[in-house]
């Protein structure tokens, strides 16, 4: 993959009449993923190395980002799906890799400003289920 602009990197949200919709002006996000380890280790364990058993951990996603509300229809669909714990498909659009879709809850929801600036926000979403990769 060559390098990429990361402002072509695109986090949407599936609003109330299920059209993806792009969450607010984001100036950064990331997506990581993340496997536990189930540890089968056991005294007869060659040289006492650890060992894990393959396909047996749990599997998440956290996906963050920061920026300005673009317009009161982003904030209002963020800050109500946060207060009313919703967890709504999301869509993360990351440019010549694929799309990375599915549920997502709002577990961080952080607003801050400062005095000669505008307001803007930070957002965490932790993975709520089975997600989907498609390649691009």
């Amino acid at each position: 993959m060559a390098a990429q602009r990361g402002k072509d990197m695109l986090l949407k949200v599936r609003d109330d009449t299920s059209a993806f919709v792009t969450i607010a002006g984001l100036r950064s996000r990331r997506i990581s993923f993340d496997a536990e380890a189930v540890d089968i280790t056991h005294a007869e364990s060659a040289g006492r190395w650890r060992e894990l058993l393959a396909g047996a951990g749990v599997k998440k996603a956290t996906m963050t980002g920061s920026g300005v509300f673009k317009d009161a229809a982003t904030d209002l669909l963020a800050r109500q799906t946060f207060f009313d714990g919703q967890i709504r498909d999301w869509r993360v659009i990351i440019p010549d890799f694929g799309t990375i879709e599915g549920p997502f809850h709002i577990s961080g929801l952080d607003y801050r400003g400062e005095h000669q600036g505008e307001v803007t926000f930070d957002m965490t979403l932790e993975s709520a289920g089975a997600l989907t990769f498609t390649a691009i």
